[in-house]
């Protein structure tokens, strides 16, 4: 175990690769399931979250093969467990996508609740309903016990755009009997790399990138070399820090279109960046000054499903926008809990006022002092490291296995960067 040891106060600046999208890696791996041929799985980012799916995969039977740190061979020739392990299924709340697969292999998934982020309810109900309209049966008392004699096409409207449904009943309709139509689906970078994955194995999927998914289902899916997108979430975080410490970053290996929405909301706060190709440049001088609405109203941030901005990302914004001039509202539609870490940053000296569980009023900017912070959650403790970086003084973060499951390498790329940041071990 251990904790980081930031002092804060000093502007980064220098260049880093994006990683590999963890929340698109964690399906892709899931959905090598489909196929008794192998799956090549490329840019894959050496994070906790994907060492458990990998791990997970291991004990239904599957072969698992490094290739490097970010290439790995996975061979589901014989399965020969439908059951996840309690210990590996309460690390991660993405255990949950083996349902699909799973039910579509073997007719049957047994699974504890998921475990993950501490951010308020996050509803199952849509995994299961969705998966019931394809015929498939739950049993939710006591470990979640799935099965189906023969999974059907279905017309299924999801009654919420959920990323992770939506991809459960992608890999269970891909090989089911008929047509099948997702409404309702999510369409984030994410959804469409897993979609263009199924893809190229064989599956028939129309409307990728849109909340009308079209499946015809297929008898066999072939195995395939696929390489994930980059993770715009890690990228967002680091556009953030670089505008909040002052500094300066180039990021390779970027997507400009999954972009789009982080600039309309980055830009409310004077933040802006230059794309070309694939490289995106933060600059120095930022304006880093809120840009009021019409009539010099308050503008607000805030979160929706894709095409909006995303909510992983509404922590990052909150500790950038202390750093700025002016008042902005940030408005978390989707957890009702992911606010509350803003108490930390108040007793850093920030001016937020918690209007409620899903709003904060942030007022810049705010001289902000080093202290002992405990990450709560994976985007919050990042945020927490974007404070300490900005701080005056010390700052200590525990818990920084939460943060280090979807952020690579995160240490050694901010040291690259300048930060002056270092892992401590903790006594027992």
């Amino acid at each position: 175990m251990h904790k980081y040891k930031v002092e804060g106060g000093i502007p980064i600046r220098g260049t880093i690769a994006a990683s590999g999208n963890k929340n698109a890696a964690l399906p892709c791996i899931a959905a090598a399931l489909l196929t008794d041929e192998p799956v090549i799985l490329r840019n894959i980012p050496k994070i906790e979250d994907t060492g458990v799916m990998l791990l997970i995969l291991q004990s239904l039977g599957a072969g698992v093969e490094r290739i490097n740190d970010h290439e790995w061979k996975i061979t589901c020739k014989d399965i020969t467990s439908s059951e996840i392990p309690a210990e590996l299924s309460k690390k991660i709340r993405a255990s949950i996508l083996f349902a699909g697969p799973l039910l579509a292999r073997t007719g049957k998934a047994i699974m504890p609740p998921p475990g993950g982020d501490v951010i308020g309810r996050r509803r199952v109900d849509t995994h299961f309903l969705a998966l019931q309209e394809l015929g498939g049966r739950v049993n939710v008392e006591g470990p979640f016990v799935f099965s189906a004699n023969k999974l059907a096409g279905a017309d299924i409207f999801l009654d919420e755009m959920s990323v992770t449904a939506t991809e459960n009943a992608l890999m269970a309709c891909v090989l089911a009997e008929g047509h099948t139509t997702i409404s309702n689906a999510a369409s984030e970078p994410h959804v469409q790399d897993l979609c263009n994955m199924l893809v190229s194995m064989g599956a028939r999927i129309t409307g990728i990138g849109s909340n009308i998914l079209q499946i015809d289902g297929v008898k066999k899916l072939h195995g395939t070399d696929f390489s994930i997108g980059p993770d715009f979430m890690e990228i967002g975080s680091y556009i953030g820090l670089a505008a909040a410490t002052k500094g300066s970053i180039t990021i390779t290996g970027v997507n400009a279109r999954d972009m789009r929405p982080l600039r309309v909301s980055f830009g409310k706060l004077g933040i802006s960046w230059t794309i070309e190709g694939d490289k995106l440049t933060v600059g120095v001088g930022q304006g880093m000054k809120v840009n009021t609405d019409l009539g010099g109203m308050i503008p607000k941030i805030d979160d929706s499903p894709w095409p909006g901005f995303p909510p992983d990302l509404t922590s990052i914004m909150t500790v950038v926008a202390t750093q700025v001039e002016g008042t902005v509202l940030i408005f978390e539609k989707m957890f009702e809990s992911r606010m509350f870490f803003v108490d930390k940053l108040i007793s850093m000296g920030a001016r937020i006022t918690l209007c409620d569980p899903h709003r904060a009023v942030v007022s810049g900017p705010s001289t902000l002092h080093g202290d002992n912070l405990v990450s709560p959650d994976v985007r919050a403790g990042m945020a927490m490291v974007i404070a300490a970086l900005c701080a005056h003084g010390e700052s200590t973060i525990s818990n920084v296995y939460q943060i280090e499951r979807g952020y690579e390498n995160l240490v050694e790329k901010l040291r690259s960067l300048g930060a002056h940041i270092e892992c401590v071990e903790i006594e027992d």
